[in-house]
């Protein structure tokens, strides 16, 4: 079998490659061993944690990956099966440099691994997955690519650190005193039917809570045999939407495939757009800053660019300031680092946290939204309502020949009709109110993998989203 070429599905937040064709076990034990070398030596840390998601090939991945760490020197705990959000836990728990094995949504060929610096902090193409990539593809093409080197082996320990990311997430957001509450959860086999169970339920020896759980595909599988685990597709939610609609339940929660995202239906069966969460959760953040002292002034909010108008809005109505960043979790992370960031949302439905680690988690922000929700009456449609002002296109992606000859093309209209425009990420065109027409913004960025170009739009009305959706369309895809 010809080696791998790492940098074919090294991406720039993570590895996302096809077992064993890409990713296989020299692999893992080649990332490793370059891991210790570029992170966990440099940093001064005294080794790794080790997470693994459910997927078939992923126990003997993390341990080539563990071997790959030990033959340097430096010991790995091994956690096992965990969340992505579970091995950041351990991560900032520990003060350890962390590695989940996970290609979260994508099908059951592949599979993949998130690398973290020590507290969880990202480990990207430009802070250190280059590097890892470049030294592993070395130790690939010499053929070291198992086996010790010279000099002491570090150990491996396994440890359980599930009860304590459960009980960490119950002192965040305390869930005890709401009113009864019907939650449908679809975990799609995933992580999610590991985790909710013990943050939500009685698994890890929590007291229980004014729940009532209904489960949908907490069985660990692989190979996914219900649906894709990507709620982010429409199609993905069905189950979830007609579930909560049967059980008159009072919501629903759908995590992705490592359980990092987390999406929300209404007590209607309705999908709750990623940017009112944020909103949502912001205000609450916001609001428990303010409580404790902190002016509101000098609390920040981070939310990416394709994320909605109100979200702003929202942050500073609140007195809080809000910080736009590019789309990516190695972006978010670091702004909401160097701002002190109480809280940061994607419109992914990635939701971070200050004290999370400046890390992503799914679970915490569907505790704060049931939270929400149980500390007063109305419900979730009517709470929500207040977050999700403005009509929305969703992403659509398009195939195109020229994505720079494109992106001009459509900025050049954009121009024309007086949208203020920035290219933080991508080309964002924004038109504010006038007395001739609504506002609406639109962004459209290239895809870093794919011959992509993605579009979002959104603006006061339905009509006019519709309008600028469909003439920015026409003109990327070439039909006028």
């Amino acid at each position: 079998m010809p080696k791998p070429v790492l940098s074919d599905f090294v991406k720039a937040y993570d590895v996302r490659g096809v077992v064993p064709d890409q990713l296989n076990v020299d692999v893992a034990w080649a990332l490793g061993a370059a891991f210790a070398q570029t992170v966990i030596g440099p940093e001064g840390a005294s080794g790794v944690v080790i997470g693994h998601d459910m997927r078939p090939s992923s126990p003997e991945l993390s341990r080539a990956f563990a071997a790959g760490v030990t033959a340097h020197g430096f010991d790995a705990t091994l956690i096992g099966l965990c969340s992505t959000d579970g091995l950041y836990y351990a991560s900032g728990a520990l003060d350890l440099p962390g590695a989940m094995f996970t290609a979260s949504h994508n099908p059951a060929q592949y599979n993949g691994i998130k690398l973290c610096r020590a507290g969880a902090r990202p480990v990207g193409q430009d802070s250190g997955l280059a590097d890892v990539s470049a030294l592993a593809q070395r130790l690939l093409d010499t053929g070291t690519s198992a086996g010790p080197v010279d000099g002491p082996v570090g150990t491996v320990v396994e440890r359980d650190v599930l009860a304590d990311y459960a009980a960490f997430l119950r002192g965040l957001v305390d869930l005890s005193g709401v009113r009864p509450l019907k939650v449908v959860v679809d975990a799609g086999n995933g992580m999610g039917g590991h985790t909710v169970p013990a943050v939500l339920g009685t698994a890890a020896g929590l007291p229980g809570l004014p729940l009532e759980v209904v489960p949908l595909y907490f069985e660990l599988d692989g190979t996914f045999p219900n649906h894709e685990a990507n709620p982010l597709e429409p199609e993905n939610l069905r189950d979830l939407q007609a579930a909560v609609v049967e059980h008159g339940a009072d919501l629903g929660l759908a995590f992705d495939g490592d359980a990092d995202r987390c999406f929300v239906v209404d007590e209607r069966g309705e999908p709750v757009s990623p940017s009112a969460i944020t909103a949502l959760v912001a205000t609450r953040e916001v609001a428990k800053e303010v409580a404790g002292g902190t002016p509101a002034a000098d609390v920040a909010v981070v939310y990416n660019v394709i994320s909605s108008a109100a979200v702003p809005e929202i942050i500073a109505e609140q007195g809080a300031r809000g910080v736009r960043t590019r789309v990516g979790h190695s972006f978010i992370k670091a702004e909401m680092a160097r701002e002190g960031a109480v809280f940061g949302g994607e419109h992914s439905a990635h939701y971070y946290f200050r004290d999370f680690w400046f890390a992503d988690t799914g679970m915490l922000a569907a505790m704060h939204v049931l939270a929400a929700l149980g500390e007063q009456a109305e419900p979730l449609s009517r709470l929500t309502a207040a977050y999700s002002r403005y009509a929305a296109s969703g992403e659509i992606n398009s195939t195109v020949a020229d994505a720079a000859a494109t992106t001009a093309t459509v900025r050049a209209w954009a121009t024309e009709r007086g949208a203020q425009l920035d290219e933080l990420d991508g080309l964002t065109a924004t038109h504010p109110a006038t007395p001739e027409a609504p506002m609406w913004w639109l962004n459209l960025r290239a895809s870093n993998t794919e011959p992509l170009l993605r579009l979002n739009v959104e603006a006061a009305d339905r009509d006019t989203m519709t309008q600028v959706r469909d003439d920015v369309l026409a003109l990327v895809r070439g039909e006028r």
